[in-house]
């Protein structure tokens, strides 16, 4: 028998929810919820025209790099920061023997040419197929696998496939979907190990959106997660959602003239900035503080890195 909510009950609820979801759920759900459970964050890609200049900068607040390698598109290139927990920063830049057409014709060529930074995530798959199947099922829109590939600079051959996760431009507010054909862990650590171990890994994608309650509802079709908890940051002047156990944090504008109105102005919706676990945050300079649902998130210095990227303690 269900009774009406009263405010009071709201509030429990929602302070409940993060540790209480499993049970809260409805039972119809749990099977969207265990396919999507086999997904992790694979890696965030940051755009630019210059990827040695973007390398500098993110080793400028102490956050080293490695080079990748090109890609077989014949547009781009990338250097990797790796984590022990598998995933990755990726940078990715116009190399300067990139065929114009081919740039031209890029998924992300205005991200590129307009040194965007956060452009894009994605997450990997231990059975793509199976959770195309599911995303589908569920009313998303969701392409075909294609296959894909780059060669390290040590000649070693990677390949994998993907797929694009609704409608959207690839892996902007949906993230795009990833399986390796060959051992991930040459795509990851190129180096045998983790680039670093300051980090953990990538615990949150901000993803800027037009209006909140519109994504939320979005993101809880495509993966069944809970009514999602709130809160305002006026220092980067959003409404945030957090949605579940998902690593996503969803941000709204406070006002049409903040900075994430412009982005999504000139961008549309999609990563705006990453936070990543780390291992000691005393290691690293503070540029400015804030609280996320609990969380002190602190920002690496966005004048010197050219973009938004923030850590916060391991848990």
């Amino acid at each position: 028998m269900r009774r009406t909510e009263a405010p009071g009950d709201r509030v429990t609820r929602e302070a409940l929810q993060s540790g209480m979801m499993r049970y809260l759920l409805p039972w119809a759900a749990l099977p969207v919820l265990l396919c999507a459970a086999d997904s992790s964050v694979d890696h965030v890609t940051i755009t630019g025209s210059d990827l040695k200049q973007m390398q500098a900068r993110l080793a400028s607040v102490g956050i080293a790099s490695v080079y990748g390698g090109a890609h077989s598109n014949h547009a781009t290139e990338m250097a990797l920061v790796s984590f022990p927990d598998g995933s990755y920063l990726e940078l990715m830049g116009i190399p300067p023997n990139a065929e114009a057409e081919a740039v031209a014709r890029h998924v992300w060529a205005k991200f590129l040419k307009e040194n965007a930074g956060p452009c894009a995530w994605a997450m990997r798959e231990k059975n793509l197929a199976a959770e195309v199947r599911r995303l589908k099922a569920a009313g998303v829109a969701v392409s075909a696998p294609v296959e894909s590939g780059r060669t390290r600079p040590d000649g070693v051959r990677l390949e994998w496939e993907t797929s694009d996760v609704g409608g959207e431009t690839r892996g902007r507010f949906f993230p795009f979907l990833i399986q390796d054909r060959t051992p991930r862990e040459q795509r990851a650590f190129p180096q045998g190990k983790p680039v670093t171990k300051e980090f953990r890994g990538v615990t949150r994608v901000v993803i800027a959106v037009r209006n909140l309650d519109d994504a939320i509802q979005r993101y809880r079709q495509a993966y069944g997660v809970p009514r999602p908890i709130k809160q305002v940051d006026k220092s980067l002047q959003a409404h945030l959602a957090l949605m579940g156990d998902l690593p996503v944090v969803l941000a709204q504008p406070l006002n049409a003239g903040s900075w994430l109105a412009e982005r999504i102005e000139r961008y549309g919706e999609g990563p705006c900035a990453f936070v990543l676990a780390a291992a000691n945050p005393g290691h690293f300079h503070a540029a400015a503080k804030t609280r996320w649902f609990g969380a002190e998130i602190s920002w690496f210095d966005e004048e010197k890195l050219g973009w938004r990227l923030g850590f916060e303690a391991a848990r």
